[in-house]
C-alpha cells in the first residue's frame, strides 16, 4: 500500500430513510446570524488577537449587523474574559445585540463563565460536549450514556447558576460537538436528554446547534441530517436549530446554504471565512448568495472592503483576490468574449429592470465597488474589452471594421509586454497607427451651400500652401471631388463614422474613415473640435497612410503638380 492510497477511508454512513423534503424548497429569508470571528476565529490564529483587536473586530461586526456574536471563551482565557468584561463595564452592547460565550460541561468552567457575565441583561451560555464515535471510543473511552450523563449534569449546573441571576435574559445553547460525526440516533438522544433539563417552550426557546465540525461528506449529506434531526427531535417549536459547518470539503458555506433548506434557522460563522483548518463558513458569502437572489440578508455589506481591511488586520490573513463576492478580481474580466457581453450587456441594462448582465451575477455597485475593474485587457483578451475601455474612459465608440483593425494589435503589444494593457495605451494604440498628421495636414477650410456643398479647403503638403475646391453631397464629399480633380487619384470611401467625444477626451469629436485608394483599403481616425473638421482630418490621414503603406517613392507633392 502506497502513502497515498483510497482504500484506508470509507464513505461517511447516511441518515436512515426518510421523507425528504429539502431539496424541494427555495429560501425565501436570512437566517440569524451568529459571528464566530472572536471565538473560532480568534482561536484558530497563530496569534491570538489582543483585547485592542478584538474590540475593533467587535465594532465592525456590530457595524455589519451581526445581532449575535460569539465573543469568547471566558472561563479558559484571560483575554477573553477581559474582553467579556470591557464590554459590559463600558456599555459596549447595543440594544437588540446579544453576546454568547462558550463553555464546556466542566463545573468550575461554568461558574467562572457566569462570574464574567455579572451586570449583563442578556446573554447565550453555549454548552457543548464531544459525542462522535470516534471522540466516545477513543478520546474519553466513555460508553452513549457517560457521554450523556456529561451533557445533563452541565446543563443542570447552566440552570442552576442561571437562576442566582432572575434579573437577566437567559438564553440556553447546547452543541452535540462533531455532530457531523456522530450517530444520528444518538444526537437526538443526547439533545433530549439536555431538553428534558432545561425544558424549553415555544416563548423560551432554547438552541440546538449542530456543527458539521469536520467536515466529511457532501453539503447534500449534511442537509439530511438536519433534516431528520428536525423531524425526529421532540418539541420542535420550542427549538431553535442552528448549524456552524466547516470548510474541509470545501463546501461550509453549500452545507449551510442547505442547511437553511433543511430547517435549519440560524446560521453560525465568520467574516469571510477565517477558522479552524481550512476555515468557519463565511458569513459575506452566504449573505451575497442570498442577496444576489432577491433576499434581504438583513446584514449592510454595502462597504466590503472596510470588512475586508479590518479582518486582515486583525487577524494577520490576507484574503485571496478572487475570494467569492468582495475579491479584488471578482468583477474583472480578461476573456474577450466575457468582455464582450459585458459590455453589450451594460448598454442594455435599464434602472428599472432586475439585473440582466452577463457574467456579473450582481451591480457591483451595490458593494461599493465600480466598473474601473471590469474589463482588463492582455493577450487572452478579444474586442470586447477594448471597446468597452475606450467607450468608458474616453467616450469613443469603435466602429465594427476599426475594431476588427485594433484588435490584433492590441493582443500582439500585450503579448510583447507580457501583462494587461490600459485604456489610455489602448487609446495611444489607436492613434499611432491610424492617424498620420503629415506630410498632408489640414490648415483651414470654408464650406458654402447652394444646390451642392461646396468646399474650400487648404491643405499644407511637404510645407507647400495648397488650395483646394470641390463639390458634393456633403463636407467628405466635396473634399474627395477636390482632390481627384487635382490629383487624378482613384480614391473612395467604403465606410464612415462620426460622434462626439465624452470621458476623459480632450477633442469633442472623433471620425473613422476607410478608404479606398487606387485600389488598398485604408482605415484611419482622427478627432477635432467639431465632426466636420474630425472628419476632413480622418479622411487626411488616411491619404497619409495610403502613401505610407504604398512605399512610393514621389510626393503628394509630385502627384498634385
Amino acid at each position: 500500500m502506497t502513502s497515498f492510497d483510497h482504500r484506508k477511508y470509507r464513505p461517511v454512513a447516511r441518515v436512515p430513510a426518510f421523507d425528504r423534503q429539502w431539496p424541494d424548497r427555495d429560501l425565501e429569508s436570512a437566517p440569524t446570524w451568529v459571528s464566530e470571528d472572536l471565538r473560532d476565529g480568534n482561536q484558530a490564529l497563530l496569534e491570538p488577537m489582543s483585547v485592542e483587536q478584538k474590540k475593533r473586530l467587535w465594532k465592525q461586526i456590530v457595524r455589519v449587523g451581526i445581532e449575535e456574536v460569539v465573543v469568547g471563551f471566558p472561563s479558559a482565557s484571560q483575554p477573553d474574559y477581559d474582553f467579556v468584561r470591557w464590554l459590559i463595564e463600558e456599555d459596549q452592547i447595543p440594544e437588540g445585540v446579544t453576546i454568547s460565550v462558550l463553555v464546556p460541561c466542566r463545573e468550575h468552567l461554568i461558574e467562572k463563565t457566569f462570574e464574567s457575565l455579572v451586570g449583563i441583561s442578556r446573554a447565550i451560555i453555549h454548552l457543548y460536549n464531544s459525542t462522535s464515535t470516534t471522540q466516545r471510543e477513543r478520546v474519553f473511552e466513555m460508553d452513549r450514556q457517560g457521554i450523556i450523563d456529561i451533557a445533563v449534569n452541565g446543563a443542570r449546573r447552566v440552570r442552576e447558576h442561571a437562576s442566582r441571576y432572575p434579573q437577566v435574559d437567559w438564553r440556553f445553547q447546547y452543541s452535540p460537538e462533531s455532530f457531523s460525526t456522530t450517530e444520528i440516533d444518538f444526537s437526538l438522544a443526547i439533545c433530549e436528554a439536555v431538553m428534558d433539563v432545561w425544558q424549553p417552550t415555544p416563548d423560551s426557546r432554547c438552541i440546538l446547534n449542530l456543527p458539521n465540525t469536520v467536515e466529511m461528506a457532501g453539503p447534500h449529506h449534511h442537509a439530511d441530517q438536519i433534516e431528520y434531526f428536525c423531524q425526529n427531535i421532540s418539541r420542535r417549536d420550542s427549538v431553535i436549530i442552528s448549524v456552524h459547518t466547516h470548510n474541509d470539503r470545501g463546501g461550509a458555506v453549500a452545507a449551510a446554504e442547505l442547511a437553511l433548506l433543511a430547517g435549519a434557522e440560524r446560521v453560525e460563522g465568520t467574516l469571510l471565512g477565517n477558522g479552524e483548518r481550512t476555515g468557519n463558513m463565511d458569513i459575506v458569502t452566504l449573505a451575497m448568495n442570498l442577496y444576489s437572489q432577491g433576499i434581504d440578508p438583513g446584514l449592510d455589506l454595502s462597504r466590503p472592503d472596510e470588512i475586508i481591511q479590518v479582518v486582515t488586520e486583525c487577524t494577520g490573513i490576507p484574503m485571496h483576490p478572487r475570494h467569492p463576492w468582495v475579491g479584488e478580481m471578482v468583477y474583472t474580466a480578461f476573456s474577450g468574449s466575457h468582455q464582450d457581453a459585458i459590455r453589450k450587456s451594460l448598454r442594455k441594462q435599464g434602472d428599472d429592470e432586475p439585473w440582466q448582465v452577463a457574467y456579473l451575477p450582481i451591480d457591483p455597485r451595490d458593494i461599493g465597488r465600480d466598473y474601473q475593474a471590469v474589463i482588463r485587457v492582455n493577450s487572452q483578451s478579444g474586442k470586447g474589452g477594448m471597446t468597452f475601455l475606450l467607450e468608458r474612459d474616453y467616450g469613443i465608440s469603435l466602429p465594427r471594421w476599426m475594431m476588427l483593425a485594433l484588435a490584433p494589435l492590441v493582443q500582439q503589444e500585450s503579448e510583447r509586454l507580457s501583462g494587461e494593457l490600459s485604456s489610455e495605451s489602448i487609446r495611444r494604440l489607436l492613434f499611432a497607427t491610424f492617424m498620420r498628421e503629415a506630410p498632408l495636414s489640414l490648415v483651414d477650410y470654408r464650406l458654402s451651400r447652394a444646390s451642392e456643398e461646396g468646399l474650400t479647403i487648404t491643405l499644407q503638403n511637404d510645407g507647400e500652401r495648397l488650395e483646394l475646391e470641390g463639390k458634393g453631397n456633403g463636407a467628405m464629399s466635396a473634399f474627395m471631388n477636390a482632390w481627384q480633380q487635382h490629383t487624378g487619384q482613384q480614391v473612395g470611401i467604403l465606410d464612415y463614422n462620426e460622434h462626439s467625444l465624452g470621458g476623459d477626451s480632450d477633442a469633442d469629436a472623433i471620425a473613422f474613415v476607410q478608404l479606398n485608394v487606387d485600389g488598398q483599403r485604408v482605415s484611419a481616425v482622427a478627432e477635432d473640435s467639431d465632426t466636420v473638421s474630425a472628419s476632413l482630418k480622418a479622411v487626411i490621414s488616411g491619404l497619409n497612410l495610403a502613401r505610407e503603406m504604398a512605399g512610393a517613392s514621389d510626393s503628394l507633392s509630385a502627384m498634385a503638380e
